[in-house]
C-alpha cells in the first residue's frame, strides 16, 4: 500500500511538475520577467498552502528544530535552482529546457552515491535507458541553444537533485505537508530578495500573463505536495525516476499550447524513457538507514506519540 501510494504520489507530481515549464514559459512570453515569475508562484504557493493548514490543519504547523533547518537548507538549494531554473527559460524552448532538467534522477544518483545508498542494478538499467532516451529527444532539435540558458538548466537540475534526499530525510520523521510547507517558505526566502535585488518589474506583463501565473502556483502547490509524498514512501531515486514522466506531459502541451513539434525519433526516445518508468513496478524498497547517513544530523532525537504528528 506504502508503494502504491508512493508511485501515484510521485505520478501526479511528475504531471503538474510537466505543466509548470508551459505556464512558466507563457507567463515570460507575455512579458513578465523571469525573476518576477518565479517570486509570484513560489510566494503563492507557499501563502496558500499557509492558509490551507491554518485553517484546516494546524498540527502540521508542529517541526522539530533540525527538521526546520533541513528544510530551510533543502527549501534554500531549491530556490536557487528555481531562480537558475526560470532565467534559463527565458532563453531556451520549454521543451528543451525539460529534456535538459530532466537529468535531475543522474544527479540524484550521484548525491545518494556520496551518502553512501547504492543504487540496485536495476535502477542502473533504468538509467541506462534514460540516457539514450534523452539523447534521442535532444539531438532532433536542430535551432540554435543559447549556451548560458543550457547551463543555467543544468545547474537548477542539479541543485533540485540535491534538495530530495536532504528533504527525504525531515520525512523520515514528519508528515509531507509539513515538510512542503516550511520548504516552500524557505524557497519564498530565496527568490523574493532575488527579485527585489533584479529590479525587474512585473507591472507590465501582470495584466496579460496574470491567467499563467495562477495556473503555475496552482501546480506548483499541488506539485510540491505529492511530490513530497512521493518521496516519504519511495525516496528520493525512486521518486526522480518516476517523476521523468513529467518531461512527456511537457512535451505534449508545449506542442498543443505553445506550437513545438516532436519528431519520430523523439517519439523513440519518449518510448525509451516510458519503458524506464514503467519498470518501477519491479523494484523492490527498503527503507533508509539513516544512523549512518550524512543526513543523520537532521534526525528528531525525541518523538513521542504526544506529538500531533502521530
Amino acid at each position: 500500500m506504502s508503494r502504491i501510494k508512493g508511485i501515484s504520489a510521485a505520478l501526479a507530481s511528475a504531471f503538474f511538475l510537466g505543466l509548470a515549464p508551459v505556464y512558466g514559459k507563457e507567463a515570460i512570453r507575455q512579458g513578465l520577467p523571469p525573476l518576477g515569475v518565479v517570486a509570484l508562484r513560489t510566494s503563492l504557493a507557499a501563502l496558500l498552502l499557509l492558509i490551507v493548514v491554518l485553517l484546516f490543519q494546524r498540527k502540521y504547523l508542529y517541526i522539530y528544530p533540525a527538521g526546520l533547518l533541513g528544510c530551510l537548507l533543502a527549501g534554500g538549494v531549491n530556490g536557487l535552482g528555481s531562480l537558475l531554473y526560470y532565467s534559463a527559460l527565458s532563453r531556451i524552448d520549454a521543451s528543451v529546457g525539460q529534456l535538459l532538467y530532466s537529468l535531475y534522477p543522474v544527479f540524484v544518483m550521484f548525491w545518494l552515491f556520496l551518502d553512501d545508498q547504492r543504487p540496485s542494478r536495476l535502477t542502473l538499467a533504468r538509467l541506462g535507458l534514460i540516457l539514450p532516451a534523452l539523447w534521442l529527444l535532444v539531438s532532433t532539435n536542430h535551432q540554435k541553444v543559447d549556451l548560458l540558458g543550457v547551463l543555467m538548466m543544468l545547474g537548477a537540475s542539479l541543485l533540485y537533485a540535491l534538495h530530495l534526499p536532504i528533504n527525504q530525510r525531515v520525512l523520515f520523521d514528519m508528515p509531507a505537508p509539513t515538510v512542503t510547507l516550511y520548504t516552500l517558505l524557505a524557497m519564498s526566502g530565496v527568490v523574493i530578495p532575488a527579485y527585489l535585488i533584479s529590479g525587474q518589474s512585473i507591472e507590465a506583463g501582470l495584466h496579460s500573463g496574470w491567467q499563467a501565473v495562477l495556473g503555475l502556483t496552482l501546480v506548483t502547490f499541488l506539485s510540491r505536495l505529492t511530490l513530497f509524498l512521493g518521496v516519504k514512501h519511495l525516496g528520493g531515486l525512486q521518486t526522480a525516476l518516476l517523476g521523468l514522466s513529467e518531461l512527456l506531459v511537457t512535451l505534449v502541451f508545449s506542442y498543443l499550447w505553445l506550437g513545438e513539434r516532436l519528431s519520430a525519433t523523439q517519439w523513440v526516445g519518449a518510448f525509451l524513457l516510458i519503458l524506464s518508468l514503467s519498470l518501477v513496478t519491479q523494484e523492490k524498497f527498503s527503507a533508509q538507514d539513516y544512523r549512518t547517513s550524512r543526513f543523520q544530523w537532521l534526525r528528531n532525537p525525541k518523538v513521542t506519540k504526544d506529538y500531533p504528528i502521530h
